[in-house]
């Protein structure tokens, strides 16, 4: 997969995750929002899921340096995958409209229209 600025794919839902980063006194993650490329999207296939990664997946758990930091959302769930301070996922649950923004892109990617 190319590797695809968020911002370009969803400039809303970037700017939400970036707001309630610098409403929490994150400014170091808030900072990392606007340079962040999707790299791989999740293959769980649960149907309201559109977590994608922001750095290589993983080879199992992401170790001792790993913490979660819980997006304020109004809708879904948002939770960040930390590692040693870089955002390296971000987990997307219940947010219809930001999987509309991802399946666009991969349409587009593709060649195709989306259904």
């Amino acid at each position: 997969m190319n590797k695809i600025r968020l911002e370009n794919v969803a400039p809303e839902f970037s700017d939400e995750i970036q707001r309630s980063l610098e409403a929490d006194g994150l400014f170091e993650l808030a900072a990392q929002v606007g340079g962040l490329e999707i790299m791989d999207l999740c293959d769980c296939d649960q149907s309201n899921c559109s977590t994608f990664y922001t750095l290589p997946k993983p080879d199992g758990a992401y170790g001792p340096t790993h913490e979660n930091v819980v997006i304020d959302s109004k809708t879904g769930l948002i939770v960040l995958d930390v590692i040693d301070q870089k955002i390296a996922c971000v987990e997307v649950l219940d947010r219809a409209d930001f999987k509309e923004k991802l399946g666009e892109m991969l349409a587009e990617l593709k060649g195709y229209d989306t259904v």
